[in-house]
């Protein structure tokens, strides 16, 4: 896997991301730090709406920011997006009221939201060879799951010499990092895109998305992502300290399950996807998921001690593995049905559509265990992702006709 870091170019790009990702991990940690001491008692509720800002910006500015900075070059784009995130982690320290979180926030990720999908179209121009690419999105992915997993200790490692705001000129260095790196890198030349109207431009992305069975697929799949994450990120911590009485250690340790189990799938899926089709394996993904979600509704709701609490790692742990066979192989799909001058916005497209599920399934999981219990906002989740798992192999079947796309990704 690591042979495609020979490519000096894509070597560059990866520790780009892997600073940038340490320098975003630092700064969800000493934002929460931050709210506490501007909001106190009231600190969930600024971090709540923060985070539901963030959501909005995915959604919101992705698609709008590809139709608008289109003729950008993508490097310069890139570098900008860096240093407008890195201005922005500077003046963080300074806050003294709840709004200014907000405003400084919805800048902060909208510039992200402009980063990460023209990162990631990018690639496939560095590394047009399918086996290199799939080897490069294995790394990635492994890439946010260390992030998740050792952030948290660099910041609680830092915390213990100095003040929490000194970790935001960590992530202002992360991020100029980044553009350091970037700014290194030779870009592979790419004709620019036609003159087309801004409206063209803007839905451009989502009339791929509906015209197309394989990204008709992907984008159920999104949703079938979005609620087992849903309830892994919302609930995890309340399911441990509220649900079972257990230590923070213990959530840490839960949430270390998830993690791993993708990890784990991370590791083998370029050998995985060269012996089977990315169809295959991505829904086979989508239909583990909504059984584990049952099985961990289950072993909430009549689970007890010790052998409820290694099912539930089991269970966090194969949710993980079986969410990262979906996530893992997605952008191939991008790349195969997009072109060099049409790329960048079907990945702003799949960026708003993946984290437009988010924005349903978060409050949903939220909602439901505040109002019914855990086991219950589970099962309300399993309906929704049993519907994204029909949905995908509805659009997948249909799609098997004349000048589709088959298994073996050739045109039939």
């Amino acid at each position: 896997m690591l042979d495609v870091l020979c490519n000096r170019s894509y070597a560059k790009l990866f520790s780009a991301q892997i600073i940038a990702l340490l320098g975003t991990g630092l700064l969800t940690v000493a934002l929460g730090l931050l709210a506490f001491d501007v909001a106190g008692s009231q600190a969930g509720l600024v971090l709540g709406l923060a985070m539901t800002i963030k959501m909005a910006a995915y959604v919101a500015v992705a698609p709008l920011i590809n139709a608008i900075v289109g003729h950008i070059p993508r490097k310069l784009l890139l570098i900008g997006a860096d240093l407008t995130r890195a201005a922005v982690a500077m003046f963080l320290p300074f806050v003294s009221e709840a709004w200014q979180i907000y405003m400084l926030i919805l800048v902060l990720q909208s510039a992200s939201a402009t980063f990460t999908p023209a990162f990631q179209a990018i690639i496939p121009s560095i590394l047009p060879e399918e086996r290199e690419y799939t080897r490069a999105l294995s790394l990635s992915r492994l890439a946010y799951d260390m992030e998740s997993l050792v952030s948290p200790l660099l910041a609680a490692l830092l915390l213990t010499a100095t003040s929490y705001h000194n970790l935001f000129l960590g992530t202002v260095a992360g991020f100029c990092g980044s553009a350091v790196l970037v700014s290194m890198t030779r870009f592979p030349e790419v004709a620019a895109p036609g003159k087309t109207t801004f409206l063209h431009r803007l839905t451009g992305g989502l009339r791929a998305f509906w015209a197309r069975p394989e990204l008709r697929g992907l984008m159920a799949l999104n949703l079938v992502v979005a609620t087992t994450t849903a309830m892994v990120i919302v609930n995890t911590v309340v399911l441990v300290k509220g649900g079972l009485g257990r230590s923070q250690t213990d959530a840490a340790l839960l949430l270390g399950a998830y993690g791993a189990g993708s990890m784990i799938v991370a590791l083998s899926v370029p050998r995985l996807l060269d012996r089977f089709p990315d169809r295959r394996v991505m829904l086979g993904g989508a239909s583990c998921l909504p059984p584990l979600l049952m099985a961990a509704a289950c072993e909430i709701h009549w689970g007890q001690g010790t052998s409820q609490w290694i099912a539930l790692m089991a269970t966090w742990l194969l949710t993980g593995a079986a969410t990262a066979t979906i996530l893992t192989p997605s952008s191939r799909l991008l790349r195969r049905n997009s072109t060099e001058q049409d790329r960048p916005g079907i990945f702003a497209a799949q960026f708003s559509l993946s984290h437009a599920c988010f924005l349903l399934t978060y409050p949903l999981a939220g909602a439901a265990g505040a109002a019914f219990g855990l086991a219950e906002a589970a099962i309300i989740l399993v309906g929704v992702g049993l519907l994204g798992t029909f949905l995908a192999f509805f659009s997948w079947r249909s799609g098997t006709g004349v000048g589709a796309v088959d298994e073996n990704h050739e045109t039939t």
